[in-house]
């Protein structure tokens, strides 16, 4: 990693896999906005947190735990660490990412996960073949196995983020269906840019004739 670019947050990559536009906004441009689901999001982290650190018998949990990985240039917070104890009276760490809504038909949350175990592994010099996520809507837990494939697109994923931040740029908006889910939607604006980028075009193509 080029010690000239500095280490970019793990919500980045959700950021950036929802949509590379709304990733820049926030972590090029330093732009923020709320509606109800990063309020209800934000609320659901903050209780997680305020309960502190547990020991349980053979399980030790820690909450709000900061993590690093100075390999691939990311940091940021795991919601919940679970340590459970081994035959070998070793601690094998179990991240759990709480989520306000439901499961996705995507990996993006799986993805996040992921980067939360690889910057454990890092720093604690241990393997972690799986970690959960839990979502608020369905009040469950789902188990997330780390296996090569997510490995890779987790580690493609944040080669993708870290170049586009250190470029500086903001990505054209690519208007959408989901676009209307986005708490950056009045910032974006990703309608109007859309139909002024699409009209310029036509007029240039016009003009051609």
């Amino acid at each position: 990693m080029s010690a000239e670019i500095e280490s970019v947050p793990l919500s980045a990559l959700q950021h950036f896999a929802f949509c590379p536009r709304q990733c820049a906004l926030i972590h090029v441009e330093r732009q923020w906005a709320e509606n109800t689901r990063t309020a209800e999001g934000r609320v659901l982290h903050d209780r997680t947190h305020e309960a502190g650190h547990e020991s349980r018998g053979p399980l030790r949990i820690a909450r709000a735990l900061a993590l690093q990985s100075a390999a691939l240039g990311i940091h940021g917070v795991a919601d919940v660490v679970e340590f459970h104890r081994q035959p070998d009276d070793t601690w094998r760490p179990f991240p759990v990412e709480y989520k306000r809504g439901r499961p996705k038909f995507s990996p993006i949350d799986a993805v996040q996960l992921c980067a939360q175990a690889l910057c454990l592994e890092e720093m604690l010099s241990a393997s972690i073949p799986t970690g959960a996520l839990y979502y608020g809507e369905t009040h469950r837990r789902q188990d997330v196995a780390f296996d090569d494939a997510l490995r890779a697109e987790t580690l493609r994923l944040i080669t993708d983020v870290r170049a586009m931040i250190a470029s500086g740029r903001t990505p054209p908006p690519v208007y959408a269906k989901h676009c209307h889910a986005c708490s950056m939607f009045e910032l974006c604006r990703p309608q109007a840019v859309t139909r002024s980028a699409s009209s310029h075009l036509a007029r240039l193509m016009a003009a051609q004739d």
